[in-house]
């Protein structure tokens, strides 16, 4: 058990035990999936069809390649976003939001509005 100090209405102190998480909670497990630089802005990005890889780097602007790279391998291995090869000579790949992917589209949109709505 942990104490902390909490204030009360009249401006005192209350301590009182709280008992540690054991695991993360529902927040800090999806943050970890959406959360992260550039994660959200790229299923974001995905949301209207399959886009190539240099398309979306210029997307997402600020986004180095090997970012952009990296940060396309974790959400395609959390099955967020699948990969297709279109050819190898030169090669070109697109990308693709999952369902489960697109799922978190929600959760993005709120947060634009949120954005958007204290001018953030």
């Amino acid at each position: 058990m942990e104490i902390v100090s909490e204030p009360t209405a009249g401006g005192r102190i209350r301590k009182k035990a709280v008992a540690p998480c054991l695991r993360p909670c529902p927040i800090e497990r999806g943050m970890r999936l959406i959360g992260g630089k550039w994660k959200g802005s790229i299923l974001w990005h995905l949301k209207d069809g399959p886009v190539r890889f240099n398309d979306l780097t210029r997307q997402l602007g600020g986004a180095g390649k090997k970012m952009v790279d990296q940060r396309l391998k974790e959400l395609e291995s959390m099955d967020m976003v699948k990969r297709k090869v279109l050819s190898d000579r030169p090669i070109a790949v697109t990308y693709e939001i999952t369902e489960f992917g697109r799922s978190t589209l929600t959760v993005l949109e709120v947060l634009k509005d949120w954005a958007e709505e204290h001018g953030i």
